[in-house]
């Protein structure tokens, strides 16, 4: 028992020195800086039955945030550019493309047909306002026992491809299909004036038809002010207002009949 104490002593104890290492290094040959720097190193550091206080010890970098609430650092998402909340994104309305403001000129420059229209406007494909008015034509034909739906899509969708193709011919900008499709939605507004009429009285007679005849000169009137203006057409509103009140005038076919 004594001979295998004997040997947990022999092999943990070590006779190697600092002053070993150094001749170690002189006899094998190896670089002097390596040599040099190890002793700063040993140097350095406390013998290891010293007390050293805390004071003296480099104490690492201390965390001061909270619970998942990191702490500070120059170098944050933050302060890269990149937006972390709900605050910063747009609305929603605008993501969609719904401006309520432009719907609301757009009323008013049809309604007014003496007003002139603002090109820079007008000249957007937002199909919010022409798909409203759309479904309460619809839904007032419907409430006069008429169910055109289908009617007022097909020649919706037919007229504006007319159209399109039309005004390609005659401007020398060219035009786009939704800004085609907004326009024609748009001054479809009077027609809801005749439609909810029909609901009240029938049109089937002079006094329908006169009015009739006023709401497809109004609408026509809209949409070739509105077109000339967003394409530049000066002195073609005539020629633009026929083939409008062509179009409108199957929908007042619609309404009356």
């Amino acid at each position: 028992m004594s001979n295998f104490e004997q040997f947990h002593v022999d092999f943990y104890q070590s006779n190697y020195t600092i002053e070993d290492q150094e001749e170690g290094c002189n006899s094998y040959g190896l670089d002097k800086n390596l040599c040099e720097s190890r002793k700063s190193q040993t140097e350095k550091q406390p013998a290891g039955g010293a007390f050293v206080p805390s004071d003296m010890l480099p104490s690492p970098q201390s965390y001061s945030g909270q619970i998942l609430q990191p702490a500070y650092s120059p170098d944050t998402p933050s302060q890269l550019g990149y937006v972390d909340g709900f605050d910063e994104e747009p609305p929603l309305l605008e993501e969609l493309g719904i401006n309520f403001e432009h719907i609301w000129q757009k009323t008013l420059t049809v309604l007014n047909p003496m007003k002139p229209a603002d090109g820079s406007i007008m000249n957007e494909t937002d199909l919010t306002g022409p798909m409203v008015f759309c479904l309460a034509l619809g839904a007032t034909l419907l409430m006069a026992g008429k169910v055109h739906f289908g009617y007022v899509y097909g020649m919706s969708a037919i007229g504006c491809l007319a159209m399109h193709a039309l005004l390609n011919l005659m401007s020398t900008s060219g035009v786009s299909h939704g800004c085609v499709a907004s326009v024609l939605g748009y001054c479809l507004l009077p027609m809801l004036i005749l439609s909810s009429s029909a609901v009240v009285f029938s049109l089937q007679g002079i006094p329908g038809i006169v009015l009739a005849l006023f709401i497809i000169g109004w609408c026509s009137l809209s949409a070739s002010k509105i077109f000339t203006s967003a394409l530049a057409m000066e002195g073609q509103q005539l020629l633009i207002a026929y083939p409008c009140a062509l179009l409108y005038g199957l929908f007042a076919l619609l309404t009356v009949f």
